[in-house]
């Protein structure tokens, strides 16, 4: 199975300091969701893995987590793509659980649901953490320079084998050539 695990906000869609909390404020990011229809149509199984926080916060409610994901769904499903799953942590920082990236959680809870090994799956984000999770879990990382991707690049030294794309589509054009 060719399964891409990606990151929401800074990859798909346009990130937002104060978090994405509604499906007014979804906005793609230009040529993401093409992208994601151009490895759908190759065969790849879409996975999504994204801390939305904001849950635990409070700064927003399942509803409307589950309402901007079918705003996404929707956009994907006019272009003849779908995401296959949604892996997210709803925790704040300070819950230290196992689901939140940078611990491997959501990415374990992957490879068990898919039955897979993750070391033939490549995993794009826009932070060190969507990076550092990717790693830990035996995932290939992918940064993206879209979202927090450039400074990312800037700040923080990547992790052995990191892969880095301007964007999702560049990632996807490389994919689909390799």
């Amino acid at each position: 199975m060719k399964l891409v695990i990606l990151d929401r906000d800074g990859v798909i869609n346009r990130d937002s300091e104060h978090f994405v909390k509604s499906p007014d404020e979804w906005e793609a990011i230009p040529g993401s969701l093409e992208a994601i229809a151009k490895l759908a149509q190759a065969g790849y199984r879409i996975v999504l893995a994204t801390n939305q926080s904001g849950i635990g916060r409070g700064l927003f409610d399942m509803d409307t987590l589950n309402a901007i994901h079918n705003k996404m769904h929707d956009s994907l499903q006019a272009l003849g793509a779908r995401i296959d799953a949604i892996f997210y942590c709803p925790h704040a920082a300070e819950a230290n659980c196992e689901c939140r990236k940078p611990k491997p959680g959501l990415f374990l809870s992957i490879a068990e649901r898919f039955d897979i090994d993750l070391k033939a799956v490549c995993a794009v984000g826009d932070s060190l953490r969507d990076l550092q999770a990717a790693a830990a879990s035996g995932a290939r990382p992918v940064l993206v320079l879209t979202g927090k991707g450039e400074r990312t690049r800037a700040e923080h030294p990547l992790p052995e084998g990191t892969l880095v794309f301007d964007d999702l589509s560049a990632f996807a054009g490389y994919l689909l050539n390799v």
